[in-house]
């Protein structure tokens, strides 16, 4: 049997991973593609950090372009992610897999606080946590909450799930002949801004060397593949 080579990771998702072949909302189907593939990890043992973004149903930044306050538009974002941790969390549990969301914005009718000394219990008690709401605070992504989440909880390694199968030096969709890089520096991210997170997670990763790996979540097996250390996608992390 394959075996993990991690014991606990951060998994960052986007809001559009959800979309589905819609503009807008959850794709039920797609939720439970999502939620199988993340019960094949856990089964291995790994404990699962998991941050969700909330592009499928409301943009912040796109949103305060068009007249929004960004500090209100933001705020409406950070609860878009929480509607996608409820989401995600009904689908895993509906595989029988235990589930927590914890909130960076107080609601405690449906999700607990995000407190570190809990979200760490829940992991070592084989529980998936959904880090909802981001940082908690207006002008920082869910890249940047995934970075701070994944250093809170002491996680090995983010896996951050695309629609693409790595980094490549160029969008793939837009030139054919872009090239994927098995490996790659977080300053070399940095200083060709490629856009695979944003430069403020990217740093930070940087700075407490966290590994991070991209991959095409859209490809069945991936993320246990990832996890069990197989070549998919590209690693990012410090230069040797």
């Amino acid at each position: 049997m394959d075996k993990p080579i991690y014991k606990r990771i951060l998994l960052k998702l986007s809001g559009e991973a959800l979309l589905g072949k819609g503009s807008f909302g959850i794709d039920t189907n797609v939720l439970k593609f999502v939620a199988k593939e993340i019960g094949d990890v856990h089964a291995l043992g790994v404990q699962i950090g998991i941050v969700i973004g909330g592009g499928n149903i409301f943009r912040g930044m796109e949103a305060s372009t068009k007249g929004i306050d960004r500090v209100s538009a933001d705020y409406m974002g950070m609860l878009a992610t929480a509607m996608n941790s409820l989401a995600l969390q009904n689908a895993l549990e509906n595989h029988g897999i235990p589930t927590r969301v914890q909130s960076a914005i107080g609601m405690k009718e449906i999700a607990e606080p995000f407190i570190k000394r809990r979200a760490v219990r829940h992991l070592e008690k084989g529980r998936v946590v959904i880090f909802a709401c981001g940082t908690g605070s207006p002008y920082f992504t869910t890249d940047t909450a995934a970075s701070l989440r994944a250093m809170e909880i002491q996680a090995d390694v983010i896996l951050k799930a695309t629609n693409v199968d790595g980094v490549y030096d160029k969008d793939p969709v837009k030139e054919k002949d872009a090239r994927i890089f098995s490996k790659i520096s977080y300053t070399e991210v940095l200083t060709r801004n490629l856009k695979v997170m944003d430069s403020t997670a990217v740093s930070m990763c940087r700075d407490n060397n966290l590994p991070l790996v991209v991959f095409n979540i859209e490809k069945i097996g991936n993320i246990r593949s990832v996890v069990c250390g197989k070549p998919i996608g590209t690693i990012i992390e410090g230069e040797k």
